[in-house]
């Protein structure tokens, strides 16, 4: 199984690479971007955190895209981390979850000189086989390191088809919290 991930991360990775070396100086990447989620629970703290996700923006079309191996969140405990896998996300039947999307008003943001610039991001979320309109306020932080993103917004388990157990369903939220933080380069 292990093999298996590795091999699916280095063809992602690959593909990835493809499409940099054919993109414009207007294109950053992250391979390393953290996705943090967390679900409000009365018996214990929920949260995982996936430091693998890719991710690639065009400054030039304002598009932005993300890919996450579901299996690549960590958990505090184990036991949760296998329950997430096997019970609610299903990581053998729905191995990644993505994102495509474009900035609402990327011809207004001038991330050629530092500073701070908000905007949203509006797109397509997959997640356990499902896809889901969505939009997110998203803050872009312009340094001489690069371009950094924070975004943070809520999805409903339900509306991924994501079920809570009935013997947990009065201590674990439907509502999931989701962080994002990527600090990009330029290609």
């Amino acid at each position: 199984m292990q093999i298996f991930n590795l091999s699916l991360r280095i063809i992602f990775t690959i593909i990835s690479v493809f499409v940099i070396h054919s993109a414009f100086a207007q294109k950053y990447f992250s391979k390393n971007a953290v996705i943090r989620f967390n679900s409000p629970s009365k018996a214990e703290k929920i949260e995982g955190v996936n430091t693998t996700a890719t991710t690639v923006l065009d400054l030039s079309s304002g598009k932005l895209e993300f890919a996450a191996l579901v299996n690549a969140f960590v958990f505090e405990k184990a036991l949760m981390q296998e329950h997430f896998n096997e019970n609610y996300l299903e990581s053998s039947k729905f191995p990644k979850a993505s994102f495509k999307g474009s900035l609402t008003d990327q011809q207004s943001l001038d991330f050629s000189k530092p500073g701070t610039y908000k905007t949203q991001v509006r797109g397509e979320l997959t997640m356990h086989g499902v896809t889901k309109s969505i939009a997110a306020p998203v803050e872009f932080i312009v340094d001489a390191k690069g371009i950094h993103a924070l975004c943070s917004f809520e999805v409903k388990c339900s509306d991924f088809s994501i079920e809570i157990p009935a013997v947990v369903k009065n201590t674990v939220s439907n509502n999931v919290t989701i962080k994002v933080k990527v600090d990009y380069k330029a290609l």
